[in-house]
């Protein structure tokens, strides 16, 4: 492995992006670092995530403190630290927070890409929202060129 690809980060530490995030998104691999491959961070999922459908890359979920509600395959599971989850790309999921405090997780998208998609998010601030709630039709336009769409409720 060539030496100027090697990352380590202390405790607490996130690789710094284009703009700063929220303390809530922790950047530990970017898709730069990884050659693309995957991009890779730690998320306090503060609000829930509606169903939507990563159309090009695989998610993976790693919970690592507190519950996650995973809606998949119109089933819903309840994972708890210590639970893994691979969301296949084309399939609609969803992602609630069902612990308080929020549940803690390693995402890892792959190919990658996530980081860039939650920067341009962070930017567009509260115009995603609809009574405090990611909104689908308002996401959608900065969903899209991550290839990602959001969809109403089931």
């Amino acid at each position: 492995m060539p030496e100027g690809r090697f990352i380590l980060l202390e405790p607490g530490a996130a690789r710094p992006g284009r703009i700063p995030l929220p303390p809530a998104f922790a950047v530990k691999a970017m898709t730069d670092d990884t050659e693309g491959r995957f991009s890779l961070l730690e998320v306090t999922v503060a609000k829930d995530i509606p169903w939507h459908t990563h159309h090009q890359a695989d998610e993976c979920i790693y919970v690592l403190d507190g519950v996650l509600e995973i809606e998949f395959d119109d089933r819903k599971y309840s994972a708890t630290k210590g639970t893994f989850a691979l969301l296949p790309r084309g399939v609609p999921h969803a992602l609630r927070r069902a612990s308080d405090p929020p549940p803690r997780v390693l995402q890892i998208s792959s190919p990658g890409g996530w980081e860039h998609y939650v920067e341009d998010l962070i930017e567009a601030g509260p115009t995603v929202f609809t009574d405090g709630q990611l909104d689908p039709a308002k996401i959608n336009p900065i969903a899209a060129k991550h290839h990602i769409s959001y969809h109403e409720q089931k």
